[in-house]
């Protein structure tokens, strides 16, 4: 049993059953064994791959469509580029490289800036971003940014911000814990609290016995803080995360160690413990600010920016072996049966900026 297990067990021992959102932040961001702050979680040789890290053509379209996103905004001088929860560093380190040869212009007035918490992985951005074409300053949080225009991505952020459960337990909907069993293993039981009726998801009281439903007030309030910056000073909001477009019931807590499912309560601080995104939710928070919110899937956004373009100029260049490998990665960006329709992708403008490949707001 892993050291933060036991004290979790301890805790619960002690004071009692924990919420599914406390349990998901110790497991991620406890301070001695939290999963993102003693384990290096990307690529291969860790637990899961991003897009960033499949392919450079992901960074290079997001690249071109905050550039055009400047444009449709006026050209604001100076502003701020930033990415958060950016990850080991490459999907800026792509941004940065396809901005300074399409328009330098455009870094020369941008102050570049990483949101990253985890001062372990601000050492790893650090070292990606060594030889960037712009100088880079990391900051905290949102708040840490200066007040000027602000021009922000977040790629797979959302999915790992600590949710609420609620199941369905004798006809009523009781927020779902972490307690031990008679044995003294973690299981999931129904607490004690109750959920307001008003937040349920439409027709949920026909839900079977045992359904379960997801809200993330934490998601909203992060959301909010960023749509009330782009709100007060100008700018943009991109945001991809693996999720769905419509609030519904079911239960999408899933723990990943290397490239593979397990028990999301087998081992705590050695799993990534994530859940999939409610873009509505989203999209509700930053519509509150007075932003038009679009939504699209990433497969829709990445070939209507030219990512098959992109990839033919890529191949013209390679051999057979490169051309296959770049195909495959187009596949796993876009296709329908990978990413291209599990994730979603949220555009926050102020009211009247329409950046393609976006249609009107929903």
């Amino acid at each position: 049993m892993s050291e933060l297990k036991q004290r979790i067990a301890a805790q619960i021992a002690a004071g009692g059953p924990i919420s599914v959102a406390e349990y998901m932040a110790l497991c991620l961001f406890d301070p001695r064994h939290g999963y993102y702050t003693t384990r290096e979680p990307f690529g291969i040789a860790g637990d899961f791959t991003t897009a960033p890290e499949i392919s450079q053509m992901f960074g290079e379209l997001v690249a071109v469509w905050l550039r055009t996103a400047w444009e449709a905004a006026g050209r604001p001088s100076p502003f701020i580029l930033a990415e958060i929860g950016p990850g080991r560093g490459t999907l800026m380190k792509d941004m940065l490289r396809t901005l300074s040869k399409l328009d330098p212009g455009f870094l020369a007035q941008a102050s570049v800036a990483m949101v990253e918490t985890s001062p372990r992985l601000a050492e790893v951005q650090r070292k990606t971003l060594a030889d960037a074409p712009a100088p880079v300053e990391w900051a905290q949080d949102i708040e840490a940014l200066a007040p000027l225009p602000l021009f922000i991505v977040g790629n797979e952020l959302f999915d790992a911000i600590p949710i609420r459960q609620f199941v369905r337990a004798a006809g009523t909907w009781r927020e779902r814990a972490v307690a031990l069993d008679d044995a003294g293993n973690l299981q999931f039981v129904a607490g004690a609290g109750s959920l307001d009726p008003a937040l349920l998801p439409p027709d949920p009281a026909d839900a079977a016995e045992g359904a379960i439903v997801e809200l993330a007030p934490a998601r909203s309030a992060l959301m909010e803080t960023i749509a009330a910056r782009i709100a007060s000073h100008g700018g943009v909001g991109l945001f991809i995360d693996y999720g769905y477009l419509s609030p519904g019931v079911g239960d999408t807590l899933q723990a990943l160690r290397k490239h593979r499912y397990e028990d999301v309560l087998e081992n705590p601080g050695l799993a990534d413990l994530t859940t999939h995104v409610d873009f509505h939710a989203l999209a509700q928070a930053a519509r509150s600010h007075g932003l038009d919110a679009r939504l699209s899937t990433q497969g829709d956004f990445l070939l209507g920016l030219g990512l098959l373009e992109r990839a033919g100029r890529l191949g013209a260049n390679a051999d057979a072996a490169g051309r296959d490998k770049i195909h495959s990665e187009v596949e796993r960006l876009a296709g329908p049966d990978s990413m291209g329709n599990l994730f979603k992708v949220l555009a926050v403008t102020p009211p009247g900026i329409a950046v393609p490949p976006f249609a009107d707001p929903d």
